[in-house]
C-alpha cells in the first residue's frame, strides 16, 4: 500500500502520497477529475514555472515578499519550468475551467521545493518562516488570471520556438523545387479539367507562397499571445490584493532573457472574461492547416498512378502500401498531413466554442480554459511536426516525371487557348471538340485541316510560351 500523510485545505483532511509535492487541493483535483486520465500539457506547467518566478521577482522588488522567501520561490520555479517536476503534476485536462487545480497545484509543488530550500520538511506549510502556497507563491495573483497567462506563455513558446519556423522551413523546401523544376512545363488543371499549360516551378512557387504566408500567420498568432497578457487581474479583472505596478513588472520579468516581449492586457476586464484572442490565433492555425491541405493534396493527386493515372510526379517510398498488393506504393506523407488538418478544424471548433459566451465566457471569466489551451497547443504541435515529416520524408526525395508531363502537354484539348486570339474563340472550340472525337492532337488537326501555316502553329502551340504573359 502506497504511503500517505495527512493535509488539510479549506475544506478538510485528504491523504495525501507521502512523498507527493503537491498537497490536499491537488490530491482532492485528482480525486474529483479522473476524466481523460491526461495531465494539463507539460508545456503549461513550465509555463507557471516561468510565470511563478516572475511574480516573486515582481512581489520581491516592490517589497512584499521577503527576499529569503523569494529567492527559494524563485529557484523552484525555475526547477519547474525546465520541466524537472512534471510527474508532480497530475491533475486532468478536463478540471475546473479556470484551471484553478492546476494554479494550486504549482503553488503547492513549488511551495514544497522552496522550503526544502530553506530546510523545512515536504507539508510544512503554517509553520513559521515557511513558505505558504496561497500567502507566498500566489502572492498578488488568482487563478482567474494565473491560468490564462500561463496560455499566452506556453502558446507563444510553441508557436516561436517550433512552429514558425517549421513553416518557414516547408516554404524554403517548396522554393528550392520551385526554382530546380521552373524550364519544366506541365499541363495545368481547372475544375479537375484540362487547361493551359504552367510550368512546374510556378506551381511550387504557389505552393512555396502558401508556406510563407502559413509562417506569417503563425507569427501573428504569436503576436497575439505576447499581448494583451491577464496577470494582474487577479479575480475579476479589478486587481484587487496586487500591487498597480505587480503586472508590469511580472511581464518585464517575463520578456527578459526572451526574443519577445510580453504586454499587460490594456483592458483586465476583457482579458479575463474574454477569451477572443485565443480563438482569433487559432483560425490562424486553421488556416495554416487549410495551406497544408492544398499543398499535401495537389501533390498527392499529381503523383497518383504509376501507370493509370496522372503521375507527373514521383513520391519517394517510404514504406510498403499494401498488405494484399505487392509493390504498392501510397501518398503516405500526404495522408498523415490530411489527418492532422482534420484535427486542427476539429480543435478550431473547440477552441471558438470555448471562447462562446454563454459557454466558456461567462461574466467575469472564462471557464473553459484548460481544454481550450490543450487544443491550441495539440494544433501548434500536429501542424510543425507534420510539416518537418513532410519535408524529410517527400520534398527532398520529390522528382518529376518530365516525360510524363509532355506527354500530356501534346494531348490536351485546351492547348487550343493560344489559337483563340488568331482564329476566334468559336472556331477554337470547334476544334477542340473535334480533336476529342477523331483523338487527334490540336497540332495535328490543325496541320491537316491547314488551318495556320506550321511556322506560326509552332510558335503559338510552343508550350513554355504560353506560360507567360503575352505581347
Amino acid at each position: 500500500m502506497t504511503e500517505v500523510r495527512t493535509e488539510r485545505d479549506t475544506m478538510g483532511e485528504m491523504q495525501v502520497p507521502a512523498d507527493a509535492l503537491y498537497g490536499a487541493s491537488t490530491a482532492r483535483a485528482v480525486e474529483n477529475f479522473p476524466i481523460a486520465l491526461e495531465p494539463v500539457p507539460a508545456a503549461v506547467i513550465h509555463a507557471f514555472g516561468l510565470l511563478k518566478a516572475a511574480c516573486a521577482t515582481a512581489n520581491k522588488d516592490l517589497g512584499k515578499l521577503d527576499a529569503k522567501i523569494a529567492d527559494a520561490v524563485i529557484a523552484a520555479s525555475h526547477d519547474v519550468a525546465a520541466g524537472k517536476y512534471d510527474s508532480q503534476f497530475p491533475v486532468d485536462i478536463y478540471q475546473t475551467g479556470s484551471g484553478t487545480s492546476t494554479n494550486m497545484n504549482a503553488n503547492e509543488v513549488i511551495a514544497n521545493l522552496a522550503n526544502q530550500r530553506l530546510g523545512f520538511g515536504i507539508g510544512a506549510k503554517g509553520q513559521e518562516g515557511a513558505v505558504h502556497p496561497n500567502d507566498h507563491v500566489n502572492m498578488g495573483q488568482s487563478s482567474n488570471d494565473t491560468f490564462p497567462t500561463a496560455m499566452h506563455i506556453a502558446a507563444a513558446s510553441s508557436l516561436e520556438k517550433k512552429l514558425t519556423p517549421t513553416l518557414s522551413r516547408l516554404a524554403d523546401a517548396l522554393d528550392a523545387k520551385a526554382s530546380a523544376w521552373d524550364k519544366i512545363v506541365k499541363i495545368g488543371r481547372t475544375h479537375l479539367m484540362d487547361a493551359t499549360p504552367i510550368r512546374v516551378g510556378q506551381v511550387f512557387s504557389g505552393y512555396a507562397a502558401q508556406a510563407r504566408y502559413a509562417a506569417t500567420r503563425s507569427n501573428r498568432a504569436l503576436q497575439r499571445m505576447l499581448e494583451n497578457m491577464p496577470i494582474g487581474g487577479t479575480a475579476v479583472g479589478t486587481g484587487i490584493n496586487t500591487h498597480p505596478e505587480f503586472a508590469a513588472r511580472v511581464c518585464a520579468a517575463l520578456s527578459t532573457g526572451s526574443d519577445s516581449t510580453f504586454k499587460e492586457a490594456s483592458n483586465h476586464p476583457e482579458a479575463q472574461a474574454a477569451k477572443d484572442s485565443f480563438v482569433a490565433a487559432h483560425a490562424e492555425l486553421k488556416t495554416i492547416a487549410v495551406s497544408l491541405s492544398k499543398i499535401a493534396n495537389d501533390i498527392r493527386h499529381l503523383g497518383s498512378g504509376p501507370r493509370c493515372s496522372i503521375f507527373e510526379l514521383s513520391l519517394p517510398a517510404t514504406q510498403p502500401g499494401s498488405s494484399i498488393m505487392p509493390g504498392k506504393v501510397n501518398p503516405v506523407m500526404c495522408e498523415s498531413v490530411m489527418q492532422v488538418v482534420c484535427r486542427v478544424i476539429g480543435n478550431d471548433a473547440t477552441v471558438t466554442t470555448a471562447g462562446l459566451g454563454g459557454i466558456g465566457s461567462l461574466f467575469e471569466l472564462n471557464v473553459a480554459m484548460p481544454v481550450m489551451i490543450d487544443a491550441f497547443l495539440e494544433s501548434a504541435k500536429l501542424l510543425a511536426n507534420v510539416s518537418n515529416a513532410f519535408v524529410d520524408k517527400l520534398l527532398v526525395d520529390l522528382e518529376v516525371n518530365e516525360e510524363r508531363c509532355q506527354e500530356l502537354i501534346d494531348q490536351s484539348l485546351m492547348m487550343v487557348t493560344s489559337l483563340a486570339p488568331i482564329i476566334g474563340y468559336e472556331q477554337s472550340a470547334a476544334l477542340a471538340k473535334d480533336a476529342f472525337k477523331t483523338g487527334k492532337t490540336i497540332r495535328q488537326l490543325c496541320l491537316d485541316r491547314k488551318i495556320l501555316p506550321e511556322a506560326e502553329l509552332n510558335e503559338l502551340l510552343n508550350p513554355e510560351a504560353m506560360t507567360r504573359p503575352s505581347v
